[in-house]
């Protein structure tokens, strides 16, 4: 196992420091939702919810080097649009399966939460899958390496056009030589 660097180390003090930020806001936009109408405290939970995707988002996919950007329309539609419609739908009563994202008619249910944490891993996973570290000298310079392969390879191709050349003045001469004798 390697040991981690000072930069890793940083890192890892940060992250840390970002989760437990995380759970005091969380902890702080609970209190203020239980204040404010059902559905206002619904919308905050969804939003709370979401923003602990996008921090598992982050968690799981940041590395060194440069972030890979892609677009899923799988991913847009396995994940993200069917966590956004029971997002909606527990928050409309009027729009089918309401009754089964929510429950006593004002507490969301726990499939609900569930579909704003992968909202909030979603969107960004529908964009971006990663980061890739960039190989600088492969893509830099392609040196030719001495000897092996592929030195035989020029040799062999060296050879066989001298070799042809020399065919050819060979031809050449015994052809004019037959025009002289004539």
């Amino acid at each position: 196992m390697k040991k981690p660097n000072k930069k890793d180390t940083v890192n890892l003090f940060f992250s840390a420091f970002l989760i437990l930020a995380f759970v005091v806001c969380a902890h702080f936009f609970s209190n203020f939702a239980m204040g404010q109408s059902e559905v206002f405290a619904n919308v905050i939970q969804l939003l709370v919810y979401a923003v602990f995707g996008l921090l598992l988002f982050y968690a799981t996919r940041v590395g060194d080097g440069k972030p890979v950007k892609r677009f899923s329309p799988l991913t847009l539609i396995i994940m993200v649009l069917p966590a956004l419609y029971i997002m909606i739908a527990s928050l409309a009563s009027g729009m089918p399966l309401h009754s089964a994202f929510v429950v006593n008619d004002s507490t969301l249910s726990l499939v609900t939460t569930l579909a704003a944490v992968v909202f909030g891993y979603g969107i960004p996973y529908t964009f971006l899958s990663g980061y890739e570290v960039a190989e600088e000298e492969a893509e830099t310079e392609k040196k030719p390496v001495e000897g092996g392969v592929e030195a035989d390879i020029q040799d062999a191709g060296e050879e066989s056009s001298e070799e042809e050349s020399n065919e050819e003045t060979a031809q050449g001469e015994d052809n004019s030589e037959e025009n002289t004798e004539e």
